[in-house]
């Protein structure tokens, strides 16, 4: 077994892969274990927003930026768009132990609020070494740990590592979506005010929660919408009993195959109505099956607010934030579905749509949150 040396002569956490290299360091958080699958963010901000975010449901976050928690934590910088998907990451890793903070709008530092949400934190090790190590080998299926009282048995954390499924196959999307559905009316912060109200009638648009983030539900507000949050469960009767101008197919974690067992036929309803979508993630690779496309596990897959990608029809590029660990296969896009967008890291699908109808959808966050 491969161990690697904490920075603190008594560690209280660790982190053990399922191949048996254990890392241990500096606890914090809440206190216990958690299992998840390992991958790495490269956003140099929004830790909060990241650790809020219903898509990281399952994992463990690593930030390969060193300086985690510097501006403490606060109540609004929320991503988690109901209750029920407040359930998010399981974990988060990073080099730095987290300092005091130093911003106005904190209200607690970043142990103190991960306490609060039950996430486990893990401070002191070496973050570049566990980057090489997911892009070398992939994301890894992982045991952390914060134990103040002393460390577990590090056999028996690698063993409950590989004993857990894994994101592969899981439909997640059913543990994060809202359960009563509820019509939310927030739009986007602006700087010494905070949010606001939408204000007046505008287009009916259904967001069908897969996992949606609520700065996605925000700026639609903040463009007019009047919006009606469905479960990712609901059927294309449902749905359209409320009658929509357009469908949001959200953002969300797990497996899209797995949701799309229930998810595909509702949206080609959607379809043959003639119905305007718009998928964002978890959502454009539910749309992409709904085509008859296929996705695929990705090795390390895009975490982080710096990607680019290209648009196939203007040949800009934009640089956009991206968290997701399937892609769709483009070579399984049939005729009729073209794609709109590439990364330029990878040359994977970043988006696409359906010639003859009004869908479209993107792999990457158009809300840019963090």
């Amino acid at each position: 077994m491969r161990l690697s040396q904490a920075q603190s002569a008594a560690p209280t956490g660790a982190l053990a892969l399922e191949d048996g290299t254990v890392m241990t360091g500096v606890g914090f958080g809440a206190v216990g274990s958690a299992v998840g699958e390992v991958c790495f963010n490269t956003a140099m901000t929004g830790y909060q927003e990241i650790l809020t975010d219903p898509s990281y449901a399952g994992q463990i976050v690593t930030f390969t930026f060193p300086h985690i928690g510097n501006v403490g934590a606060n109540d609004e910088d929320l991503e988690n768009g109901s209750s029920e998907g407040a359930s998010a990451a399981r974990g988060a890793v990073m080099r730095e132990p987290p300092t005091s903070p130093s911003n106005y709008r904190s209200r607690l530092d970043l142990p103190q609020w991960m306490r609060r949400r039950g996430v486990v934190g893990l401070a002191g090790v070496d973050t570049r070494a566990l980057t090489a190590r997911i892009r070398e080998h992939g994301m890894a299926k992982a045991t952390i740990v914060h134990a103040p009282a002393g460390l577990p048995n590090a056999e028996s954390l690698v063993e409950r590592a590989r004993s857990w499924a894994g994101i592969e196959n899981a439909d997640l999307a059913k543990d994060v979506t809202t359960v009563a559905g509820h019509a939310p009316f927030e739009t986007a912060w602006t700087w010494d005010r905070g949010y606001g109200a939408r204000a007046g009638d505008g287009p009916h648009i259904v967001v069908i929660d897969f996992g949606v983030k609520k700065n996605i539900l925000r700026l639609l507000a903040s463009a007019g919408a009047r919006l009606t949050v469905v479960p990712a469960t609901a059927t294309a009767e449902a749905i359209a009993a409320l009658k929509p101008d357009g469908v949001v197919l959200s953002n969300g974690p797990g497996d899209p195959a797995a949701t799309a067992t229930y998810a595909a036929p509702t949206i080609r309803a959607l379809m043959d109505a003639d119905t305007p979508i718009l998928g964002i993630c978890l959502g454009h690779q539910l749309l992409a099956l709904a085509l008859g496309a296929k996705t695929v596990k990705m090795a390390q897959g895009h975490h982080g607010a710096n990607h680019p990608v290209k648009n196939m029809a203007t040949g800009a590029v934009e640089i956009v934030s991206m968290n997701h660990g399937f892609t769709v296969d483009p070579q399984s896009l049939p005729d009729g579905v073209d794609a709109t967008f590439v990364s330029l890291f990878d040359g994977t699908n970043s988006g696409l749509c359906v010639v003859g109808k009004r869908a479209v959808s993107v792999q990457h966050h158009p809300e840019a949150s963090p």
